[in-house]
């Protein structure tokens, strides 16, 4: 089955709505009867563990086999605790585990930083830290201002710190200590502190790092004492390697359900990630802060934390204080998701309608469907339990022509500000361009949304510049400023991520394609260079060129070769880095060095050698063709240098 193809059926199979159960997937089934309480009349007679029971297993089970996922578990919670809970397929595939909600732990990556971010709060309220001071206060060593502005934990609380991607030890083979991660991981400051959302793990280690210190209790210990305990979360740790009394606990992730476990995943950015926990657990954690804080933290100071809305895009998500918006069906929702290399989860509560929702699957999936598992199942639970009270049609806020110029404006290809911008992988943020565009239909194209597998999507433009999907909740939104786009971004990443427009110099939809012309024609003159000299000494024809003259010519064939030998040498990185994420903490840290010291060196020598072979060659009576062939030399090694020194693909630095 075509990918599309799966995609469509995971669509029909998350949001129909069936009576049959499939009990064969379904394991350690723990229901009771909700009050539902705070949800809407309208939802009260659906709300309850029975309808939940049917409406899941009839769809979750065949979503993760078709998905090829192996197993997942869910948890729906209300203020009076876990209204059903439930674990669907294989928690290890080998021994043919099934998954248990209350005793199969689950990593849930970043929704780890929840907990980091409650025990800020915990930390606020107890007088030890301001969220608006400089952190510097709070630190053993100096994170350096940016342009005399000092970061807050306010700002690292929203993603708005302004530093660049980390992820040289975001996942490493042997765990390193927390305040050696954070000292020696230090990213750069791209931003201006407190004006662009731009996603950062080493932030909420930095977090992390700094409740350490103004508690004097290491991390780990702080979050089991201060939280886990008090909401009897039994089977939650944030310890690395896991405790030999959860270990045996611990579901494998895998790529999809066809290929062998991961090894356990060691993330020496702790409390950005680190977590392992049951679904049962996740749900008493849900449920506290359904109740304000109950057992964590005071209620305003919970309701500080749910209802601050950091600064963003008009007419899109926000950050609260450490949970990330979700408004779904005029209901506002907050939560997180988490993705480690093997798992894939999501939480997500309404504080005002008191309920919550939370999965997580142990397995990316064929064409990584589980993504689209989480979001297509987030949507369908608000559209059965918690209906738009009234509902508002869908329809065009501008004319056609309008809108039609509207998308003229916005297309062109975009970077994220999640990235990295100072360091070589840089070049990732080319490679990663996100293009909008037009459709033949006139109509805004957002192909980043297909890419993640949630269905078909036809926006339209409600109000100046915000166009919204007819089949979902999605939005996406631009800040326009004297006819030019400042940022763009969607409901999904826009609480921690925005667009902003390529620069020409820097814009892929020019620079890729040309590119890869001039990496063909120096491979050409690589492969040209002993292949004329093989067909000379055949046939005894000697090459008519000066001593020096010769030197040149044949020193543009043996650096054509650095360059190709290079260009091959990032593919490898580039390859192996993605198959293991760990090898970034030092394995790979000589081809990364040897890299940026051949790929130049070879680079600039070609240019030079090129252009002095041309000088030379003028005059001399050769072909037109020959003086087109080395000018299109000249100019491709011309364009590598820009793209090294562009793209800082050269150096020695290894904080990345």
């Amino acid at each position: 089955m075509s990918l599309v193809a799966r995609h469509v059926m995971i669509w029909v199979l998350m949001v129909c709505v069936t009576l049959s159960t499939q009990t064969a997937f379904a394991q350690d089934t723990q229901p009771r009867q909700s009050s539902a309480q705070a949800i809407s009349p309208a939802a009260d007679l659906r709300f309850h563990a029975d309808d939940i029971e049917a409406w899941l297993n009839g769809s979750i089970p065949l979503a993760i086999t078709q998905a090829s996922i192996a197993g997942a578990v869910v948890v729906v919670v209300d203020r009076d605790g876990i209204v059903f809970q439930q674990g669907y397929g294989l928690s290890d595939m080998a021994a043919g585990r099934l998954v248990s909600p209350s005793e199969t732990l689950f990593r849930p990556g970043s929704i780890s930083k929840l907990f980091t971010w409650t025990a800020v709060m915990q930390q606020v309220e107890r007088g030890n830290l301001n969220l608006d001071t400089d952190i510097n206060t709070y630190l053993d060593f100096e994170v350096p201002p940016y342009r005399g502005q000092p970061i807050t934990l306010r700002q690292i609380m929203t993603h708005t710190a302004g530093f660049e991607e980390s992820i040289r030890y975001l996942f490493t083979a042997d765990l390193m200590p927390l305040d050696d991660y954070v000292k020696q991981s230090l990213p750069a400051r791209v931003f201006a502190p407190g004006t662009t959302p731009a996603y950062s793990n080493y932030a909420s280690a930095l977090a992390g790092y700094i409740v350490e210190r103004v508690s004097g209790t290491p991390f780990n210990d702080h979050v089991a004492n201060n939280i886990f305990a008090p909401l009897d979360m039994n089977n939650a740790t944030f310890a690395q390697p896991l405790p030999d009394a959860l270990a045996d606990q611990m579901a494998p992730g895998y790529q999809n359900a066809q290929t062998p476990p991961r090894s356990f995943e060691i993330i020496s950015a702790a409390p950005a990630g680190s977590l392992s926990a049951t679904g049962t657990d996740m749900g008493r954690f849900m449920v506290a802060h359904l109740n304000n804080g109950l057992g964590l933290l005071r209620p305003e100071t919970a309701q500080m934390m749910h209802d601050y809305r950091a600064p963003g895009i008009d007419g899109l998500n926000r950050m609260a204080l450490g949970f990330t918006e979700r408004w779904m069906n005029g209901r506002r929702g907050i939560g997180h998701g988490g993705d480690t290399q093997g798992f894939h989860s999501d939480l997500t509560i309404f504080p005002e309608e008191g309920v919550g929702l939370y999965i997580s699957l142990n397995s990316t999936g064929k064409g990584g469907e589980s993504f689209a598992i989480r979001q297509l199942l987030l949507e369908g639970f608000a559209d059965r339990y918690l209906p738009e009270a009234n509902p508002v049609e869908i329809k065009p806020g501008v004319d056609a022509e309008t809108a039609r110029a509207h998308i003229e404006i916005v297309s062109g290809n975009y970077i994220s500000s999640r990235g990295s911008f100072t360091n070589f992988l840089s070049f990732a943020g080319l490679l990663g361009q996100i293009p909008v565009g037009m459709t033949p239909e006139s109509k805004l194209s957002f192909p980043m949304f297909e890419s993640i597998g949630i269905g078909a999507f036809d926006w339209v433009e409600v109000a100046p510049f915000v166009w919204q999907d007819r089949y979902s909740s999605q939005t996406i939104a631009a800040d326009v400023v004297d006819g030019r786009v400042v940022r763009i971004s969607t409901d999904i990443f826009s609480p921690f991520m925005v667009l902003t427009p390529a620069p020409a110099a820097k814009n892929g939809a020019v620079l890729l394609p040309l590119l890869g012309l001039a990496a063909f024609v120096i491979m050409l003159q690589a492969i040209l260079w002993p292949t004329r000299m093989v067909v000379r000494r055949k046939f005894g024809a000697a090459l008519a060129l000066e001593r020096g003259h010769l030197l040149v010519y044949r020193s543009t064939g043996l650096f054509a070769w650095g360059v190709v030998l290079s260009i091959i040498g990032w593919v490898a990185f580039a390859v192996m880095a993605s198959a293991d994420v760990t090898l970034l903490g030092g394995a790979l840290d000589g081809l990364i060095n040897g890299l940026r010291v051949v790929f130049p060196f070879a680079a600039v020598a070609l240019f030079l050698a090129s252009g002095i072979h041309q000088v030379l060659s003028f005059g001399k009576g050769r072909s037109w063709l020959l003086h087109i062939g080395r000018m299109l030399l000249l100019l491709s090694s011309l364009l590598v240098l820009w793209v090294i020194f562009t793209f800082n693909l050269y150096g020695f630095g290894l904080v990345f």
